[in-house]
């Protein structure tokens, strides 16, 4: 897939509000310093289509993109660790729980993890809850350049190993690296082809 063009849409916290349009929608969440921002313009080959910062919690609303006028790409506030106040950390999770449990576009999630640390309680959680909710979803590990081929290897088997004693098979994953390009090609071919399933079921 070739990135033709990429254009912001709406920003909000009400679900309700979402465009109407009935293109298949992709979300991407994360921890709030996984790299989400980096990853989401290295695959859209733009370097501020979404807003990065050197402090975690930019994020705070649900951002639409609309992609070759073809897909909704969407950017989610982060989950855990934000530099934001108890108080919002709740109306994120509220909202962000809305989202995946009302939108009807949304056909796939992206839940981002740094490949450098091993599982955390919190994603675990969350992977948990898409899957209660019968929501799909790819994994997809980030800052793969930060490791070494090997050390990269070793910690994606282990990180599989981890989640099938919860799941009875690994979901979909992606190595990617917003600093090399690493997996934009894999990753868009994917989008690719759950969009033509999308318009033969449609």
């Amino acid at each position: 897939m070739k990135i033709h063009t990429a254009e912001f849409i709406i920003s909000n916290t009400d679900v309700s509000k979402c465009p109407k349009d009935r293109l298949p929608e992709y979300a991407f969440i994360g921890r709030s310093n996984v790299g989400k921002s980096s990853l989401i313009n290295m695959l859209m080959q733009r370097k501020d289509l979404a807003k990065t910062s050197g402090k975690p919690g930019k994020t705070q609303l649900i951002n639409h993109f609309k992609i070759n006028n073809t897909w909704l790409l969407v950017d989610l506030p982060g989950y855990g660790y934000a530099q934001v106040s108890k108080s919002k950390r709740k109306s994120f999770q509220k909202f962000i729980q809305d989202y995946f449990l009302q939108r009807e576009q949304l056909v796939c999630s992206f839940v981002l993890i740094d490949i450098r640390h091993d599982p955390q309680k919190v994603d675990l959680d969350f992977m948990q809850f898409l899957g209660e909710n019968k929501v799909p979803f790819c994994i997809v590990f980030t800052k793969a350049d930060k490791l070494g081929s090997s050390s990269l290897n070793k910690q994606v088997t282990s990180y599989k190993k981890k989640l099938l004693q919860y799941w009875e098979e690994v979901p979909t994953s992606f190595i990617t690296s917003s600093t090399s390009g690493m997996g934009r090609e894999e990753f868009l071919q994917f989008i690719d082809g759950v969009n033509e399933s999308f318009s033969i079921d449609s």
